[in-house]
Order: C-alpha cells, then sequence, then structure tokens
C-alpha cells in the first residue's frame, strides 16, 4: 500500500470546477463578454493559484472592465450555487472513509486559499478523514511546480515517492509527478483537444479506481523487490 495518499481538492474530491464555471458564466451578460469565450478562457484556468489565476482573469477581460467588480460578481454567484451544499465527486466519500477506517495518511494537497479549502471540505463532511489540508497561499511554490506535493508527504511524514497523489489538472498532475508521487490523473474539465502532458502519470475514471491502481502498483512493487532484499 501507499504509504499516504495525497488529493487535490476541486475537481478532484469537489464537484465544484463545473460550479464555478457556471458561476462565471452568469457574470457574462452583466460584464459584456462572450460565453464561448469565457467557457474557452476558464479551462487555462483549471489548476492555478489565485495571484496567478487573478492576473490571468485581469488579461482576458482587458483594461476596459472593472476586475473587482467581476471578482465580487462571480464571488456572489458562487457563493448562491453553493447555497445548497457542497458537491461531492462520486465515490469519494465512501473512498475516502474506507481509507480512514483502515488508517492511511491522507492529505489535501490544493491551490484553493487555506483556510477556504479547510472550509469546503468540512461542509462536504471529508475533513475528519484527512490528517492535513494544504492550501496554495501555504507553499513556498505553486503547481506545476513539486513543493506542494513535497510539503504535503514531509507533512505526513514520509517520502514523495512513497505516496500516491492523485489530479484532475494538468498542472496538478505535473506537480505530483515532478514530486516523485505516483500519479494518476481523473480528468474532469478540459478541452477535448488537448493532449495530456507526458509525465509518466496513469489515469481512472474516479477516485475509487484511481486508489485501486495506486494499491495494485505498490503491491507490485513489493513483490518485484522482495526476493532480493
Amino acid at each position: 500500500m501507499p504509504a499516504a495518499y495525497l488529493f487535490d481538492m476541486d475537481g478532484l474530491l469537489l464537484d465544484t470546477e463545473q460550479l464555478t464555471l457556471d458561476a462565471f458564466l452568469d457574470c457574462g451578460p452583466e460584464f459584456d463578454l462572450d460565453p464561448h469565450e469565457m467557457q474557452k478562457f476558464f479551462m487555462g484556468l483549471i489548476g492555478t493559484a489565485k495571484a496567478q489565476g487573478e492576473q490571468m482573469v485581469r488579461e482576458f477581460i482587458g483594461p476596459e472592465r472593472d476586475f473587482e467588480a467581476l471578482d465580487q460578481a462571480w464571488q456572489h454567484h458562487s457563493q448562491k450555487r453553493l447555497a445548497t451544499g457542497i458537491p461531492v465527486k462520486p465515490t469519494v466519500a465512501d473512498t475516502l472513509a474506507a481509507l480512514h477506517a483502515d488508517g492511511h495518511a491522507m492529505a489535501v494537497v490544493t491551490s484553493t486559499l487555506g483556510d477556504k479549502a479547510r472550509h469546503h471540505l468540512d461542509r462536504a463532511g471529508l475533513l475528519p478523514c484527512l490528517r492535513a489540508v494544504i492550501g496554495g497561499d501555504e507553499v513556498p511554490a505553486n503547481k506545476p511546480d513539486p513543493a506542494p506535493y513535497v510539503q504535503g508527504a514531509e507533512q505526513l511524514g514520509v517520502a514523495p515517492g512513497d505516496s500516491a497523489a492523485f489530479e484532475d489538472s494538468d498542472l496538478g498532475i505535473t506537480a505530483a509527478a515532478r514530486a516523485g508521487c505516483f500519479a494518476v490523473q481523473i480528468p474532469d474539465l478540459r478541452p477535448v483537444s488537448r493532449a495530456f502532458p507526458a509525465v509518466g502519470q496513469r489515469f481512472a475514471p474516479t477516485l475509487k479506481e484511481a486508489v485501486a491502481t495506486a494499491q495494485a502498483h505498490f503491491q507490485q512493487t513489493r513483490r518485484t523487490v522482495s526476493p532480493a532484499e
């Protein structure tokens, strides 16, 4: 088994990428933005940290539009959509509960601000399963830099190479692979025509299957090395 399990949050554990996109599109009429261009732009925004994302949005809307007003409107529409609860991706709740019951070390490594991430995970009922939550404002560098996953593994007291990492975004899976984790990508929102980064990752359609893939890899690795030990 992996010594630790490291998870991205938005689009991986929480079904919030589509919700955030929809809230962004809600702002279109008020700010005279083309919905097709907004959707295309948003795909490149996925996985970025707050400061980088804000700069990208400023460049997208141009100097003639008020970024602060757009940001407030986007937050308003997001909160309206989150009012009924934080949506969780399929198989996530049961998978994390089973890993937690078996005593496995788990952490979230996200580009979202740490306090916001902990709040959302708490509302979703997932926070008790986790030993640590590391936000994008709590690391020395953001994804695709490996620093977040190196820090996540260290915080759980294990080496990145003994950990399994799970991501939906290209930036995130690149960070996990660069850190030396066994990396499994579960794609969420992304352009169909965009090539995946070639970083040696595996792929799975759900978290349950991704975890099974990681466990099988570590079991096979141990069987392979044990005769020489």
